[in-house]
């Protein structure tokens, strides 16, 4: 994947960047056999629409993404900010002064060829850059927790069967360095 090129996203890639959330949010959703929580779903994409306005609106400081392209096309995107509100409660607010590193999206036929590993060891470089040197990192999506625990370990914080049974909560506690 030589040809994919990481940058912060710029006003024009708005609308190109909503409807990659759109796709990729039913896709995940769908691998996860969870198509019929539509209304989770439109939450979903909603809140990366907001957060994503929260970057154009604040120049990176509230909630800051990159996008990964290939060629003109958006195929992958990462984001940071503060800590939700799910991970500070999860966690009797033990990382609420942490950055949470968002979800890593990757386009459906672009999986498993390691855009997510570029997204995210940009979005480090970025935190190591600014100084941040722990940050935080959670998933409901049984897929991605395999990745996470794989490259992470067990999380600090598991939260069994949040979302229902057999659907856990993690969030790990990670350092930049």
């Amino acid at each position: 994947m030589n040809h994919v090129v990481i940058r912060r996203p710029r006003i024009e890639d708005e609308e190109e960047l909503k409807q990659f959330f759109n796709i990729v949010i039913t896709d995940t959703f769908a691998r996860e056999g969870l198509a019929e929580m539509v209304e989770d779903i439109k939450n979903e994409i909603e809140m990366k629409k907001k957060y994503l306005k929260a970057d154009f609106d604040s120049n990176g400081e509230q909630r800051y993404f990159l996008i990964a392209l290939d060629q003109d096309k958006i195929i992958g995107t990462i984001e940071y900010g503060a800590a939700s509100e799910l991970i500070t409660s999860c966690t009797n607010g033990a990382l609420k002064e942490l950055v949470e590193v968002g979800t890593v999206f990757v386009r459906p036929d672009y999986q498993r060829k390691g855009i997510g590993n570029l997204l995210f060891n940009a979005v480090v470089l970025t935190l190591q850059q600014k100084g941040i040197a722990e940050f935080c990192l959670d998933s409901g999506y049984t897929s991605a927790q395999k990745i996470w625990k794989k490259k992470f370990g067990e999380p600090d914080f598991l939260l069994k069967d949040y979302w229902g049974e057999g659907f856990d909560h993690m969030i790990w506690r990670l350092r930049s360095n």
